[in-house]
């Protein structure tokens, strides 16, 4: 295998499932990816996960995490406040094909939700006593936890793949888009070519408690999320048109794919910091 040196260029936390994100310089990677991410998610009365896809003004929750408390705000909403420590009551809730154990957060946060979207809805956190696993077609021997994330511990995109998205959008006439909009946990700079994550087999880093080691598993499918503008929630289609020129992959059935999903091989307990280096190893 050819090795590569990588650095941690940003990383992103996604407390609410589908509402906006956060870019962190620290995170502490704990089973089921980094801290707090994907800890929370948008059901609805039948406890089915609500997303981006339907209903693309979820985008404009934005969260605020702090020491003891996370805090939500949305246009036109008094900010909620969720205790990191506290749950309501428990519940089953059902996350694409998985129905698990979580805990809701009550009737408040249940009230602020069903507000901001016009229908009934709820909120849930994820219960760390639910062993809920990503694909073993993927992970092959290695059980890899997840939480509310659609099936992985980590997506990884680097900066070469954005940059050539965004180059082939500023040729056609439309605005760049920032790498936000892709959902990533962590994103690498150093790559010699676009979307040259695929071909990774494992990135190692090197931290004061000792290795992070990650492989990187499957490629990741792309829906109409990145096509969502982060600042006004409205859907749009030029993303997608664009990835379907040229990202086509044999590998999940002919699915628009950027980015890879990631599991954790070692470093479970160890803080990622942006900035880091790092050795990828290529399957070429």
């Amino acid at each position: 295998m050819r090795e590569l040196e990588v650095t941690l260029q940003s990383m992103h936390l996604h407390p609410v499932k589908s509402c906006a994100g956060i870019a962190v310089r620290e995170s502490l990677l704990v089973e089921t990816g980094l801290e707090f991410d994907r800890a929370w998610m948008v059901v609805d009365e039948h406890g089915e996960f609500l997303s981006q896809r339907e209903l693309p003004k979820l985008q404009l929750v934005t969260p605020t995490l702090r020491l003891n408390d996370v805090v939500l705000r949305a246009p036109g909403m008094l900010a909620l406040h969720l205790a990191l420590d506290a749950v309501d009551q428990a519940c089953r809730v059902r996350v694409w094909d998985d129905w698990v154990n979580a805990w809701d957060m009550g009737d408040l946060a249940a009230q602020w939700f069903s507000d901001y979207l016009g229908r009934t809805a709820r909120l849930v956190r994820f219960d760390p006593e639910v062993h809920r696993l990503a694909e073993p077609k993927w992970t092959g021997d290695l059980q890899a936890r997840t939480a509310f994330s659609d099936g992985f511990p980590l997506l990884v995109v680097s900066t070469a793949s954005l940059a050539e998205l965004n180059r082939r959008l500023v040729a056609q006439g439309h605005g760049a888009v920032e790498v936000e909009r892709f959902r990533p946990n962590l994103v690498i700079d150093g790559l010699d070519d676009a979307h040259a994550e695929d071909f990774i087999h494992e990135i190692v880093f090197e931290t004061p408690e000792g290795e992070v080691r990650l492989r990187l598993v499957k490629p990741c499918t792309r829906c109409t999320i990145p096509d969502v503008d982060l600042r006004s929630g409205e859907q749009g289609h030029v993303v997608a048109d664009t990835l379907a020129a040229y990202r086509a992959d044999v590998r999940v059935g002919g699915g628009l794919t950027f980015g890879m999903n990631a599991v954790i091989v070692e470093g479970i307990d160890r803080a990622l910091r942006v900035g880091l280096r790092g050795v990828a190893s290529l399957r070429f």
